[in-house]
Protein backbone atom coordinates (compact mmCIF):
# COMPACT_ATOMS: atom_id res chain seq x y z
CA UNK A 1 0.00 0.00 0.00
CA UNK A 2 1.37 3.40 -0.93
CA UNK A 3 1.95 6.24 1.51
CA UNK A 4 -0.44 9.18 1.33
CA UNK A 5 0.97 12.62 0.61
CA UNK A 6 0.03 15.33 3.12
CA UNK A 7 1.09 18.89 2.20
CA UNK A 8 1.29 21.91 4.49
CA UNK A 9 0.11 25.09 2.72
CA UNK A 10 -0.21 28.65 3.97
CA UNK A 11 1.12 32.18 3.75
CA UNK A 12 4.59 32.98 5.15
CA UNK A 13 5.20 33.08 8.90
CA UNK A 14 2.23 30.96 9.96
CA UNK A 15 4.55 28.19 11.21
CA UNK A 16 4.59 25.67 8.33
CA UNK A 17 8.19 24.61 8.92
CA UNK A 18 7.68 24.59 12.69
CA UNK A 19 4.75 22.21 12.30
CA UNK A 20 6.75 20.09 9.84
CA UNK A 21 9.65 19.83 12.28
CA UNK A 22 7.33 19.12 15.20
CA UNK A 23 5.68 16.19 13.44
CA UNK A 24 8.91 14.77 12.02
CA UNK A 25 11.50 15.42 14.70
CA UNK A 26 9.44 14.96 17.83
CA UNK A 27 7.64 11.75 16.87
CA UNK A 28 9.12 8.55 18.25
CA UNK A 29 9.48 6.95 14.82
CA UNK A 30 10.43 8.73 11.65
CA UNK A 31 10.13 5.90 9.19
CA UNK A 32 12.50 7.22 6.55
CA UNK A 33 14.07 10.66 6.36
CA UNK A 34 15.16 11.02 2.77
CA UNK A 35 18.51 12.58 3.61
CA UNK A 36 20.81 13.24 0.70
CA UNK A 37 18.10 13.54 -1.94
CA UNK A 38 17.32 17.22 -1.41
CA UNK A 39 19.36 19.96 0.17
CA UNK A 40 16.68 21.02 2.63
CA UNK A 41 14.98 17.70 3.44
CA UNK A 42 11.50 19.17 3.28
CA UNK A 43 9.62 15.89 3.03
CA UNK A 44 9.72 12.92 5.35
CA UNK A 45 7.77 9.82 6.25
CA UNK A 46 5.98 10.32 9.57
CA UNK A 47 4.52 7.64 11.84
CA UNK A 48 1.71 8.17 14.29
CA UNK A 49 -0.40 5.53 15.96
CA UNK A 50 1.11 2.78 13.82
CA UNK A 51 0.26 4.57 10.57
CA UNK A 52 2.60 6.23 8.08
CA UNK A 53 2.15 9.19 5.74
CA UNK A 54 4.53 11.35 3.72
CA UNK A 55 4.60 14.97 4.92
CA UNK A 56 5.55 17.87 2.62
CA UNK A 57 6.44 21.39 3.68
CA UNK A 58 5.61 23.52 0.64
CA UNK A 59 7.59 26.30 2.24
CA UNK A 60 10.61 24.37 1.07
CA UNK A 61 9.68 24.80 -2.59
CA UNK A 62 11.88 27.45 -4.15
CA UNK A 63 10.36 29.81 -6.69
CA UNK A 64 11.86 32.17 -9.25
CA UNK A 65 12.90 35.46 -7.69
CA UNK A 66 10.95 37.60 -10.15
CA UNK A 67 7.58 36.24 -9.03
CA UNK A 68 5.46 38.13 -6.53
CA UNK A 69 5.00 36.53 -3.12
CA UNK A 70 1.24 36.14 -3.52
CA UNK A 71 1.69 34.47 -6.90
CA UNK A 72 4.19 32.04 -5.41
CA UNK A 73 1.76 31.09 -2.64
CA UNK A 74 -1.04 30.55 -5.16
CA UNK A 75 1.22 28.24 -7.14
CA UNK A 76 1.98 26.29 -3.98
CA UNK A 77 -1.71 25.83 -3.27
CA UNK A 78 -2.53 24.70 -6.82
CA UNK A 79 0.38 22.27 -6.85
CA UNK A 80 -0.67 20.82 -3.50
CA UNK A 81 -4.23 20.34 -4.78
CA UNK A 82 -3.00 18.32 -7.74
CA UNK A 83 -0.40 16.25 -5.94
CA UNK A 84 -1.64 15.65 -2.39
CA UNK A 85 -4.15 13.38 -0.73
CA UNK A 86 -4.67 15.82 2.13
CA UNK A 87 -3.85 19.53 2.47
CA UNK A 88 -3.17 21.16 5.83
CA UNK A 89 -4.12 24.81 5.36
CA UNK A 90 -2.25 26.61 8.14
CA UNK A 91 -3.44 29.98 9.49
CA UNK A 92 -2.26 32.13 12.41
CA UNK A 93 -4.59 32.07 15.43
CA UNK A 94 -2.95 35.18 16.87
CA UNK A 95 -3.16 37.29 13.71
CA UNK A 96 -6.59 36.22 12.48
CA UNK A 97 -7.79 36.04 8.89
CA UNK A 98 -5.75 37.98 6.32
CA UNK A 99 -6.38 38.82 2.67
CA UNK A 100 -3.79 36.23 1.60
CA UNK A 101 -5.57 33.58 3.69
CA UNK A 102 -8.78 34.44 1.85
CA UNK A 103 -7.08 34.13 -1.54
CA UNK A 104 -5.69 30.71 -0.65
CA UNK A 105 -9.10 29.64 0.69
CA UNK A 106 -10.71 30.55 -2.65
CA UNK A 107 -8.31 28.23 -4.46
CA UNK A 108 -8.79 25.40 -1.96
CA UNK A 109 -12.57 25.72 -1.54
CA UNK A 110 -13.58 23.54 -4.55
CA UNK A 111 -11.40 20.80 -3.04
CA UNK A 112 -12.48 21.31 0.57
CA UNK A 113 -13.14 17.58 1.02
CA UNK A 114 -9.38 17.06 1.29
CA UNK A 115 -8.52 20.27 3.19
CA UNK A 116 -8.00 20.46 6.93
CA UNK A 117 -7.95 24.01 8.31
CA UNK A 118 -5.37 24.28 11.10
CA UNK A 119 -5.03 27.34 13.36
CA UNK A 120 -1.43 27.46 14.57
CA UNK A 121 -0.02 29.54 17.42
CA UNK A 122 -3.07 28.82 19.60
CA UNK A 123 -0.75 28.80 22.60
CA UNK A 124 -3.56 28.86 25.14
CA UNK A 125 -7.37 28.74 25.37
CA UNK A 126 -7.65 32.52 24.97
CA UNK A 127 -6.76 32.25 21.29
CA UNK A 128 -9.21 29.39 20.75
CA UNK A 129 -12.07 31.74 21.66
CA UNK A 130 -11.21 33.93 18.67
CA UNK A 131 -11.16 31.14 16.08
CA UNK A 132 -14.70 31.88 14.84
CA UNK A 133 -13.05 34.55 12.67
CA UNK A 134 -11.73 31.79 10.38
CA UNK A 135 -15.21 30.43 9.63
CA UNK A 136 -15.45 33.07 6.87
CA UNK A 137 -12.91 31.00 4.88
CA UNK A 138 -15.63 28.41 4.26
CA UNK A 139 -13.45 25.44 5.19
CA UNK A 140 -15.13 24.42 8.41
CA UNK A 141 -13.94 24.74 12.00
CA UNK A 142 -10.20 25.32 12.36
CA UNK A 143 -8.27 22.83 14.45
CA UNK A 144 -6.30 24.77 17.12
CA UNK A 145 -2.68 23.76 17.79
CA UNK A 146 0.63 25.24 18.86
CA UNK A 147 3.38 23.70 16.75
CA UNK A 148 6.01 25.54 18.78
CA UNK A 149 4.79 24.22 22.14
CA UNK A 150 3.36 20.93 20.87
CA UNK A 151 -0.05 21.87 22.28
CA UNK A 152 -2.87 19.66 20.95
CA UNK A 153 -0.67 18.09 18.26
CA UNK A 154 -1.53 14.55 19.35
CA UNK A 155 -5.25 15.14 18.92
CA UNK A 156 -4.48 16.93 15.67
CA UNK A 157 -2.64 13.88 14.31
CA UNK A 158 -5.51 11.61 15.33
CA UNK A 159 -7.89 13.86 13.37
CA UNK A 160 -5.51 13.99 10.41
CA UNK A 161 -5.31 10.19 10.18
CA UNK A 162 -9.09 9.90 10.42
CA UNK A 163 -9.26 11.80 7.12
CA UNK A 164 -6.99 9.23 5.43
CA UNK A 165 -7.95 6.03 7.27
CA UNK A 166 -6.39 3.65 4.75
CA UNK A 167 -2.90 5.05 5.40
CA UNK A 168 -0.19 2.40 5.33
CA UNK A 169 0.69 0.73 8.59
CA UNK A 170 4.19 1.37 9.86
CA UNK A 171 4.43 -2.31 10.68
CA UNK A 172 3.26 -3.63 7.33
CA UNK A 173 5.89 -5.25 5.23
CA UNK A 174 4.81 -5.61 1.67
CA UNK A 175 5.55 -9.01 0.22
CA UNK A 176 5.09 -8.48 -3.50
CA UNK A 177 4.28 -11.63 -5.43
CA UNK A 178 6.04 -10.37 -8.54
CA UNK A 179 9.31 -8.57 -9.22
CA UNK A 180 8.68 -4.84 -9.15
CA UNK A 181 10.63 -2.64 -11.56
CA UNK A 182 11.03 1.14 -11.24
CA UNK A 183 12.29 3.06 -14.27
CA UNK A 184 13.76 6.24 -12.78
CA UNK A 185 15.87 9.21 -13.79
CA UNK A 186 15.73 12.96 -14.12
CA UNK A 187 13.04 14.52 -16.37
CA UNK A 188 13.18 14.22 -20.16
CA UNK A 189 15.55 11.27 -20.44
CA UNK A 190 12.93 9.07 -22.10
CA UNK A 191 11.52 7.10 -19.15
CA UNK A 192 7.95 7.10 -20.48
CA UNK A 193 9.05 5.97 -23.93
CA UNK A 194 11.05 3.12 -22.42
CA UNK A 195 8.14 2.02 -20.23
CA UNK A 196 5.73 2.12 -23.18
CA UNK A 197 8.10 0.01 -25.27
CA UNK A 198 8.59 -2.50 -22.45
CA UNK A 199 4.83 -2.88 -22.09
CA UNK A 200 3.90 -2.57 -25.75
CA UNK A 201 6.41 -5.10 -27.00
CA UNK A 202 4.96 -7.78 -24.76
CA UNK A 203 1.30 -7.25 -25.67
CA UNK A 204 0.40 -9.06 -22.44
CA UNK A 205 -0.60 -6.39 -19.96
CA UNK A 206 -2.48 -8.34 -17.33
CA UNK A 207 -4.06 -5.71 -15.13
CA UNK A 208 -3.69 -2.24 -13.66
CA UNK A 209 -2.85 -1.80 -10.00
CA UNK A 210 -3.29 1.43 -7.98
CA UNK A 211 0.07 3.17 -7.87
CA UNK A 212 1.93 5.70 -5.82
CA UNK A 213 0.41 8.80 -7.36
CA UNK A 214 -2.99 10.23 -8.13
CA UNK A 215 -4.32 9.40 -11.60
CA UNK A 216 -1.57 6.87 -12.24
CA UNK A 217 -1.22 3.11 -12.11
CA UNK A 218 1.36 0.37 -11.81
CA UNK A 219 1.31 -1.98 -14.80
CA UNK A 220 1.54 -5.72 -14.55
CA UNK A 221 2.91 -7.58 -17.56
CA UNK A 222 4.32 -10.98 -18.46
CA UNK A 223 7.77 -11.69 -19.83
CA UNK A 224 8.80 -15.23 -20.79
CA UNK A 225 6.02 -16.70 -18.67
CA UNK A 226 6.80 -14.69 -15.53
CA UNK A 227 4.79 -11.77 -14.14
CA UNK A 228 6.43 -8.41 -13.45
CA UNK A 229 5.11 -5.07 -12.25
CA UNK A 230 6.31 -1.71 -13.55
CA UNK A 231 6.09 0.67 -10.61
CA UNK A 232 4.54 3.91 -11.79
CA UNK A 233 6.78 6.96 -11.89
CA UNK A 234 4.53 9.05 -14.12
CA UNK A 235 5.21 12.75 -14.35
CA UNK A 236 3.04 15.33 -12.69
CA UNK A 237 -0.40 16.03 -14.07
CA UNK A 238 -0.34 18.86 -16.59
CA UNK A 239 -3.94 20.04 -16.30
CA UNK A 240 -2.70 23.40 -15.07
CA UNK A 241 0.23 25.53 -16.12
CA UNK A 242 1.95 25.08 -12.79
CA UNK A 243 5.67 24.63 -13.21
CA UNK A 244 6.99 25.97 -9.91
CA UNK A 245 7.92 23.27 -7.47
CA UNK A 246 7.15 20.49 -9.94
CA UNK A 247 10.61 18.95 -9.59
CA UNK A 248 10.11 18.96 -5.83
CA UNK A 249 7.18 16.55 -6.00
CA UNK A 250 8.85 14.69 -8.88
CA UNK A 251 11.88 13.76 -6.74
CA UNK A 252 9.53 12.62 -3.98
CA UNK A 253 7.76 10.41 -6.52
CA UNK A 254 11.09 8.88 -7.52
CA UNK A 255 11.90 8.09 -3.89
CA UNK A 256 8.51 6.46 -3.43
CA UNK A 257 8.98 4.38 -6.60
CA UNK A 258 12.44 3.22 -5.51
CA UNK A 259 11.11 2.25 -2.07
CA UNK A 260 8.38 0.08 -3.62
CA UNK A 261 10.57 -1.64 -6.20
CA UNK A 262 12.89 -4.64 -6.32
CA UNK A 263 14.84 -3.57 -9.41
CA UNK A 264 15.75 0.03 -10.24
CA UNK A 265 16.44 0.91 -13.88
CA UNK A 266 18.36 4.20 -13.81
CA UNK A 267 17.93 5.97 -17.15
CA UNK A 268 20.63 8.42 -18.23
CA UNK A 269 20.62 10.52 -21.39
CA UNK A 270 23.62 9.56 -23.54
CA UNK A 271 23.77 13.07 -25.02
CA UNK A 272 23.99 14.78 -21.61
CA UNK A 273 26.47 14.86 -18.76
CA UNK A 274 25.70 12.78 -15.67
CA UNK A 275 24.08 15.21 -13.25
CA UNK A 276 24.00 15.60 -9.50
CA UNK A 277 20.34 14.54 -9.55
CA UNK A 278 21.31 11.31 -11.34
CA UNK A 279 23.90 10.63 -8.65
CA UNK A 280 21.44 11.30 -5.84
CA UNK A 281 18.83 8.94 -7.29
CA UNK A 282 21.42 6.18 -7.77
CA UNK A 283 22.88 6.72 -4.30
CA UNK A 284 19.44 6.48 -2.72
CA UNK A 285 18.68 3.23 -4.57
CA UNK A 286 22.03 1.80 -3.45
CA UNK A 287 21.41 2.74 0.19
CA UNK A 288 18.01 1.05 -0.01
CA UNK A 289 19.78 -2.17 -1.13
CA UNK A 290 17.96 -2.31 -4.47
CA UNK A 291 18.99 -4.29 -7.52
CA UNK A 292 20.22 -1.74 -10.06
CA UNK A 293 20.93 -1.52 -13.77
CA UNK A 294 21.94 1.56 -15.77
CA UNK A 295 20.49 2.41 -19.17
CA UNK A 296 21.98 5.05 -21.45
CA UNK A 297 19.09 6.17 -23.66
CA UNK A 298 19.32 8.27 -26.87
CA UNK A 299 22.29 6.19 -28.03
CA UNK A 300 21.27 7.03 -31.62
CA UNK A 301 22.39 10.64 -31.00
CA UNK A 302 25.96 9.70 -30.09
CA UNK A 303 28.83 9.54 -32.59
CA UNK A 304 30.47 6.19 -31.93
CA UNK A 305 33.66 4.27 -32.47
CA UNK A 306 34.98 1.03 -30.99
CA UNK A 307 35.93 2.74 -27.72
CA UNK A 308 32.75 4.77 -27.12
CA UNK A 309 30.93 2.35 -24.80
CA UNK A 310 34.10 1.88 -22.75
CA UNK A 311 34.46 5.63 -22.32
CA UNK A 312 30.85 5.96 -21.18
CA UNK A 313 31.22 3.16 -18.65
CA UNK A 314 34.50 4.61 -17.36
CA UNK A 315 32.85 8.02 -16.93
CA UNK A 316 29.89 6.41 -15.13
CA UNK A 317 32.20 4.62 -12.70
CA UNK A 318 34.19 7.81 -12.18
CA UNK A 319 31.04 9.75 -11.25
CA UNK A 320 29.35 6.87 -9.39
CA UNK A 321 32.01 4.42 -8.24
CA UNK A 322 29.43 2.67 -6.04
CA UNK A 323 27.70 1.40 -9.22
CA UNK A 324 30.59 -0.59 -10.60
CA UNK A 325 28.60 -3.79 -10.03
CA UNK A 326 25.59 -2.54 -12.04
CA UNK A 327 25.16 -3.81 -15.61
CA UNK A 328 25.00 -1.09 -18.28
CA UNK A 329 22.95 -1.11 -21.50
CA UNK A 330 23.01 1.37 -24.38
CA UNK A 331 19.63 1.80 -26.05
CA UNK A 332 17.47 4.11 -28.13
CA UNK A 333 13.82 4.32 -27.18
CA UNK A 334 13.27 6.32 -30.36
CA UNK A 335 14.50 3.59 -32.73
CA UNK A 336 13.84 0.63 -30.41
CA UNK A 337 17.53 -0.30 -30.53
CA UNK A 338 18.39 -2.94 -27.90
CA UNK A 339 15.22 -2.21 -25.89
CA UNK A 340 14.88 -5.98 -25.39
CA UNK A 341 18.17 -5.98 -23.45
CA UNK A 342 16.46 -4.29 -20.50
CA UNK A 343 14.24 -7.24 -19.60
CA UNK A 344 16.97 -9.73 -20.51
CA UNK A 345 19.27 -7.99 -18.03
CA UNK A 346 16.58 -7.77 -15.34
CA UNK A 347 16.02 -11.54 -15.58
CA UNK A 348 19.76 -12.12 -15.08
CA UNK A 349 19.87 -9.68 -12.14
CA UNK A 350 16.96 -11.50 -10.49
CA UNK A 351 18.74 -14.82 -10.91
CA UNK A 352 21.83 -13.33 -9.30
CA UNK A 353 19.84 -11.91 -6.38
CA UNK A 354 18.44 -15.36 -5.57
CA UNK A 355 21.79 -17.14 -5.81
CA UNK A 356 23.05 -19.06 -2.77
CA UNK A 357 26.70 -19.93 -2.22
CA UNK A 358 27.28 -23.13 -0.18
CA UNK A 359 28.98 -22.50 3.16
CA UNK A 360 31.81 -24.91 2.31
CA UNK A 361 32.55 -22.98 -0.88
CA UNK A 362 32.43 -19.66 0.99
CA UNK A 363 34.91 -20.82 3.58
CA UNK A 364 37.35 -22.14 0.97
CA UNK A 365 37.06 -18.69 -0.59
CA UNK A 366 37.64 -17.09 2.81
CA UNK A 367 40.80 -19.09 3.43
CA UNK A 368 42.23 -17.94 0.11
CA UNK A 369 41.31 -14.32 0.75
CA UNK A 370 42.79 -14.27 4.25
CA UNK A 371 45.98 -15.98 3.07
CA UNK A 372 46.40 -13.30 0.42
CA UNK A 373 45.59 -10.42 2.76
CA UNK A 374 44.87 -11.12 6.44
CA UNK A 375 42.80 -8.57 8.40
CA UNK A 376 44.80 -6.09 10.44
CA UNK A 377 44.05 -3.22 12.77
CA UNK A 378 46.00 -0.03 13.49
CA UNK A 379 46.03 -0.90 17.21
CA UNK A 380 48.00 -4.05 16.46
CA UNK A 381 45.29 -6.23 18.03
CA UNK A 382 44.74 -9.59 16.37
CA UNK A 383 41.64 -9.99 14.18
CA UNK A 384 40.45 -13.47 13.25
CA UNK A 385 37.55 -14.31 10.92
CA UNK A 386 36.45 -17.83 11.90
CA UNK A 387 33.99 -18.60 9.12
CA UNK A 388 31.37 -17.09 6.82
CA UNK A 389 27.93 -18.20 5.71
CA UNK A 390 25.20 -16.82 3.48
CA UNK A 391 22.17 -16.08 5.63
CA UNK A 392 19.70 -14.76 3.05
CA UNK A 393 18.99 -13.83 -0.56
CA UNK A 394 17.37 -10.71 -2.08
CA UNK A 395 19.69 -9.14 -1.08
CA UNK A 396 22.42 -11.75 -0.68
CA UNK A 397 23.46 -11.45 2.97
CA UNK A 398 26.76 -12.80 4.25
CA UNK A 399 27.52 -13.21 7.95
CA UNK A 400 31.18 -13.22 9.00
CA UNK A 401 31.88 -14.65 12.45
CA UNK A 402 35.01 -13.18 14.00
CA UNK A 403 36.67 -12.56 17.34
CA UNK A 404 36.43 -8.74 17.25
CA UNK A 405 33.85 -7.41 14.73
CA UNK A 406 34.55 -3.80 15.66
CA UNK A 407 38.20 -4.21 14.62
CA UNK A 408 37.36 -5.18 11.04
CA UNK A 409 38.23 -1.95 9.23
CA UNK A 410 36.10 -0.32 6.58
CA UNK A 411 38.88 -0.90 4.04
CA UNK A 412 38.94 -4.61 4.80
CA UNK A 413 35.15 -4.84 4.56
CA UNK A 414 35.38 -3.20 1.15
CA UNK A 415 38.11 -5.65 0.19
CA UNK A 416 35.92 -8.64 1.16
CA UNK A 417 32.97 -7.10 -0.70
CA UNK A 418 35.01 -6.71 -3.88
CA UNK A 419 36.45 -10.24 -3.65
CA UNK A 420 32.94 -11.73 -3.23
CA UNK A 421 31.86 -9.97 -6.41
CA UNK A 422 35.05 -10.98 -8.20
CA UNK A 423 34.59 -14.68 -7.42
CA UNK A 424 30.81 -15.10 -7.21
CA UNK A 425 29.42 -12.34 -9.43
CA UNK A 426 26.15 -10.88 -8.12
CA UNK A 427 26.01 -8.40 -11.01
CA UNK A 428 23.41 -5.70 -10.43
CA UNK A 429 22.71 -6.88 -6.89
CA UNK A 430 23.42 -5.08 -3.61
CA UNK A 431 25.37 -7.25 -1.18
CA UNK A 432 24.86 -7.04 2.57
CA UNK A 433 27.65 -8.05 4.94
CA UNK A 434 27.24 -8.58 8.70
CA UNK A 435 30.12 -9.13 11.13
CA UNK A 436 29.30 -10.98 14.35
CA UNK A 437 31.36 -11.87 17.40
CA UNK A 438 31.27 -15.02 19.50
CA UNK A 439 28.32 -15.58 21.78
CA UNK A 440 28.73 -14.44 25.35
CA UNK A 441 30.56 -17.02 27.46
CA UNK A 442 32.40 -18.62 24.55
CA UNK A 443 36.20 -18.54 24.84
CA UNK A 444 38.07 -16.20 22.52
CA UNK A 445 40.91 -17.47 20.37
Amino acid sequence: MRKHIVSIVGRPNVGKSTLFNRLCRKRSAIVDAVEGITRDRKYEDVEWGGKVFKLVDTGGIVFDGDESLNKMIRHQAVLAIDESDLILFLVDAQTGTTDVDKEIAKILYPHRDKVMLVANKADNEKFEWELYDFLQLGLGDPFPISAQQGRNTGNFLDELLSMIPETQSAFEKEEPEHTRIAVVGKPNVGKSSIVNLMLGNEKQIVTDIPGTTRDSVDSQFRYHGKDYILVDTAGLRRKTKVTYGVEYYSVMRTIEAVDRSDVVVLVLAADEEISEQDQKIASYAKRRMKEIMVVFNKWDLVEKDTKTTGKFIANLHDKMSFLQYAPVQFISAKTGQRINRIMETIVKIEEESEKRIPTSELNRFMETVVDRRPPTHTSGRHVTIHYVTQAAVKPPTFVFFCNKPALVSENYRRYLHNRIREIFGFEGVSIKMIFKGKKEGEPEE
